[in-house]
């Protein structure tokens, strides 16, 4: 690897974590925000937050804002957001960190998906990493056959919707606008947003799901003074978050920068316990520590596959 290789790589690693460590930090704040309302309206509130944002930014910055496919657009703005909502709807019920492993386990499923929908063939180490994300994920999610309900599968379905997000964003939006997709993200937060906020505002919902999930089942509370807050500092947090994680992406071959994103489990964990002293418990531990070796041997077996392919192309 050259020089001038080693320091983009060296410079997009340190963004990917900088972006990381803030993300584990503010995604903390979450808990503050659900003891003043909903999901819903949080992602409502945010997106009126941040959508102005990032439109200024654009405009100033003349950075384009019209897709070259609409449906492809919205396709992975629906998915990502999916996700992020079932995300943060996990947060308030089980340690942050393992919250994040299961939204962290989407590389599995974009394997199993390139294969099953892309005709990809994997080779040994990427089949092993699948398995041992698949038991890391069970002793995350610690399913009971006696309790099994829709909220235990969860966290599960938000790294499944991910992972569809990413392959859509691939293979779909490749040659879109960062910017464009990042405020079509925000765009489709707000609406999912408003949607939820109305439903549950006006349609009975069960107590049993209620006292499960208050935080996923609550409509439109009159937002305090500490909602507008956490929610703004969420919010902003975000924007700088994700420009970090564009920059990085730009600046360095994302086959050997990606596995830098799994430090955001170091950084939500530690932030937990500083300010909820919350930790998972050791089967949880087990269960985060296997998702990011699989995450890594994918990235790793990615990476190598690109460098023969890039070796066979050139020869």
């Amino acid at each position: 690897m050259s020089s001038d290789r080693s320091s983009n790589v060296m410079q997009g690693a340190l963004l990917i974590v900088a972006a990381m460590s803030l993300i584990g930090l503010i995604d903390n704040f979450v808990r503050y925000v659900a003891e003043e309302g909903g999901l819903w309206q949080f992602h409502l509130t945010r997106s009126i937050i941040a959508c102005p944002l990032v439109v200024c930014f654009c405009l100033i910055r003349r950075k384009n804002l019209f897709p070259k496919r609409l449906w492809a657009v919205a396709l992975r703005s629906a998915l990502m957001s999916m996700a992020l909502l079932i995300y943060f709807g996990s947060i308030t019920l089980m340690p942050i960190a393992e919250a994040g492993a299961t939204l962290f386990s989407s590389p599995i499923f974009v394997l199993i998906f390139s294969v099953l929908l892309l005709g990809i063939r994997v080779d040994f180490w990427r089949i092993l990493a699948v398995a041992i994300g698949f038991i890391g994920m069970l002793l995350i999610l610690k399913p009971d056959p006696a309790n099994l309900n829709a909220f235990t599968l969860l966290p599960f379905l938000a790294g499944l919707l991910y992972a569809l997000g990413q392959l859509t964003t691939r293979h779909l939006c490749a040659d879109e606008s960062t910017f464009l997709l990042l405020l079509g993200f925000f765009v489709a937060l707000g609406i999912f947003g408003l949607l939820g906020t109305v439903l549950f505002t006006f349609v009975s919902i069960p107590e049993s799901w209620v006292t499960t999930a208050p935080f996923f089942f609550t409509g439109w509370v009159s937002p305090t003074e500490r909602f507008l807050f956490w929610t703004f500092v969420q919010a902003i947090g975000s924007l700088f978050a994700v420009s970090g994680l564009v920059r990085g992406y730009q600046v360095a071959e994302p086959t050997y920068i990606a596995v830098f994103e799994y430090s955001f489990l170091i950084f939500a964990g530690f932030w937990a316990w500083i300010l909820w002293r919350e930790l998972p418990d050791p089967i949880g531990f087990l269960g985060i520590f296997g998702i990011v070796v699989a995450g890594i041997i994918i990235a790793l077996r990615s990476k190598k596959s690109s460098l023969e392919t890039k070796s066979a192309s050139s020869s």
